[in-house]
């Protein structure tokens, strides 16, 4: 380690540090906030969430059990999904089982994208 790197550390007085924090806030600009423009502010912004709150009310209790209800439709959709698709493969393998080169009749989708 080199020795003209090693410096004392210089400790200043509490006294010291509050005349530098005086110093700084008198050095500061003041601020340039209107106050009837910070005034006319929150006034929107309470107007605004008050409007929110009343075109979508929230309920604690509706949103769990609007979720539960989105699971258990897609469960029943893979339950149907899975159903059909055995369906579609025991057909298929009676078919070849048979020795028959007749086509499996295709089944309606069961769901549709756009």
């Amino acid at each position: 380690m080199r020795e003209g790197l090693r410096r004392p550390v210089q400790r200043g007085s509490a006294a010291s540090a509050v005349k530098a924090v005086a110093a700084h806030r008198s050095a500061a600009p003041p601020s340039r906030i209107d106050p009837g423009i910070a005034e006319a502010v929150d006034r929107q912004t309470r107007a605004m969430r008050e409007l929110s709150r009343r075109a979508f009310p929230e309920s604690p209790d509706d949103a769990p059990a609007a979720i539960e209800a989105a699971r258990a439709q897609r469960r029943r959709q893979a339950a149907a999904t899975e159903a059909a698709a055995l369906r579609r493969a025991r057909k298929e393998r009676a078919v070849r089982a048979s020795g028959t080169s007749a086509d499996v009749p295709e089944t309606a989708s069961l769901r549709t994208t756009a």
